[in-house]
């Protein structure tokens, strides 16, 4: 076994969040249209997902559709939601296979009926597996998240006085409970494909101690040792979460 397998081994990060970026970028390299390098990229998935699984990852949450991806253009939207309709059944006995979970974060009701359709079949197909979650983030923005739950937070209080009272008192563990990510665990490793360098209103609340790598890899080309690098990169990191080094590693100086 090889020090980077050794590495991976020792330290998993639980909950991987990938930005699945540079589809169109692969596609135009290829000669091919946007959309084939969406349906590439949507392929790739499947084997991220048993590559994550394999080492020991819970959690994989995909950056599958902005809230801000509604500013592309239309055709291209349309083909995207097609895409998911039709293909998504079809992964159904892959993760029923695999004992993969079906999660979905973010506000779908804007989809289209037969993406909405094609989502609560498999989330109900896969709601028994147990053995990696996937999470797909659809008409997801991190900055909306967080209002939200503001607004759920400032909607549970009966009376005027009960909401001043607690919003004295609001804590950042009490608003995270409003977040509606009961079955999500924190982010721990937050991987961004494609050569740009931001997180682009991706799990912002969790993004305040997630690690972040960035790799130019396009999705669509995204290999098993490009995963091995990033959880290999993580488990060399020391997560600190505001405490010293020597608090962390449980060095004593009195």
């Amino acid at each position: 076994m090889s020090s980077s397998e050794d590495q991976i081994n020792q330290r998993v990060p639980q909950h991987v969040a990938i930005i699945m970026d540079g589809n169109g970028r692969w596609a135009k390299a290829q000669g091919l249209s946007r959309l084939e390098g969406h349906k590439q990229g949507a392929k790739r998935l499947r084997d991220v997902i048993r590559w994550a699984r394999d080492a020991g990852v819970k959690q994989v949450s995909l950056y599958a559709f902005s809230t801000e991806n509604w500013k592309r253009p239309k055709m291209e939207i349309a083909g995207l939601m097609t895409l998911m309709a039709t293909m998504l059944p079809l992964e159904i006995p892959k993760m029923i296979e695999e004992d993969a979970r079906l999660l979905v974060l973010g506000d779908i009701t804007k989809l289209p009926w037969l993406a909405r359709q094609a989502l609560k079949k498999a989330v109900n197909a896969t709601k028994d597996n147990t053995s990696v979650d996937v999470i797909l983030c659809l008409n997801y923005g991190g900055q909306q998240e967080i209002v939200e739950a503001v607004k759920r937070f400032c909607a549970s209080f009966q009376t005027e006085d009960e909401k001043n009272k607690a919003l004295a008192e609001l804590t950042p563990e009490v608003l995270q409970t409003y977040l509606g990510r009961e079955d999500i665990l924190p982010v721990d490793l937050l991987i961004r494909t494609g050569g740009e360098k931001r997180i682009s209103n991706f799990h912002l609340w969790d993004a305040a101690y997630a690690e972040l790598y960035f790799t130019d890899t396009n999705w669509p080309a995204y290999s098993e040792e490009d995963l091995k690098a990033a959880l290999a990169d993580y488990a060399s990191r020391e997560r600190r979460f505001g405490k010293t080094s020597e608090q962390v590693q449980g060095i004593s100086h009195e």
